[in-house]
């Protein structure tokens, strides 16, 4: 108690000069209305600053799950004109020599470990098993053809993706249809080489390539790669040609499985064959 008093004693000039400026100030907003307005407007400001501050924060933290919503419902969509397609093949003659006209399905995945600068790079994603992955499976995302599940855990799954020296993914052009190979050379994740093309076809800067068909992994039409640049050596039977691919595996986070629903049964007839 002493020492409050002693405390009062000691800064009794301050403490009246403060609650003079404080009865002063209630004063003046009160019987003011240009300092009341003022008060009020600046408080406002405060106010409105603090729950923009606070909703871009919120908006922050919700931009994952924004994301994730986003991919079930591209998924989605996704699954709807695969339904339309089959329903619009099955009404008209198509090709027996592609597979384009089975049942696909899609299932989003996102990458949760990847590697671009290796000779064998690969993609970790959080589906596996028990998800109906299985191995063989078709990746790709927005932009185009990411890979093909190469390993299949319980709850995660090892993509083999086309910057992968073993990678091999059947394509065309979509300007003539005919066919290629495209491969990587282990140098630059943004480009590959266009392998197996006749050295009588057309082939210029621009080119749009995309998977064949040809394969029960990938449905006919992907996008692939855009070709950059085509060489034709004197009394080559094949081009060299170099092509950008449209997946940008430096900054990619979702992808979707693609779920041939007659896959296991073409791959038992393969095998047998085989």
């Amino acid at each position: 108690m002493q020492s409050l008093l002693k405390f009062i004693q000691k800064y009794s000039n301050f403490l009246v000069f403060l609650n003079l400026e404080v009865v002063a100030f209630l004063l003046l907003t009160s019987y003011n209305e240009y300092p009341q307005s003022s008060l009020f407007s600046t408080a406002n400001r405060i106010v409105a600053f603090n729950y923009q501050v606070g909703n871009n924060i919120s908006s922050y933290f919700h931009l994952k799950a924004t994301n994730e919503a986003l991919e079930e419902e591209n998924v989605a969509l996704r699954n709807q004109i695969t339904v339309l397609q089959n329903q619009l093949e099955d009404s008209i003659e198509h090709s027996a020599y592609t597979y384009s006209h089975l049942e696909y399905t899609y299932i989003p995945a996102k990458v949760i470990q990847l590697t671009t600068n290796k000779r064998s790079n690969y993609l970790t994603i959080n589906k596996g098993r028990r998800d109906s992955v299985y191995q063989g499976m078709g990746i790709r995302n927005a932009e185009g053809v990411v890979g093909i599940v190469s390993t299949v855990g319980e709850k995660f799954s090892i993509v083999l993706p086309i910057i992968n020296t073993n990678s091999h993914i059947s394509c065309k052009f979509t300007k003539n249809g005919y066919y290629g190979t495209i491969e990587w050379d282990g140098v630059n994740c943004q480009y590959a080489q266009l392998a197996d093309v006749a050295s009588h076809l057309c082939v210029e800067t621009g080119d749009t390539i995309v998977t064949s068909g040809l394969s029960p992994v990938f449905p006919e039409g992907i996008p692939i790669a855009i070709v950059e640049k085509a060489e034709l050596k004197e009394g080559a039977s094949y081009y060299t040609i170099r092509v950008r691919l449209n997946t940008d595996f430096r900054k990619i986070e979702y992808v979707q499985l693609i779920n041939n629903q007659t896959y296991k049964e073409l791959k038992e007839l393969s095998d047998e064959t085989d």
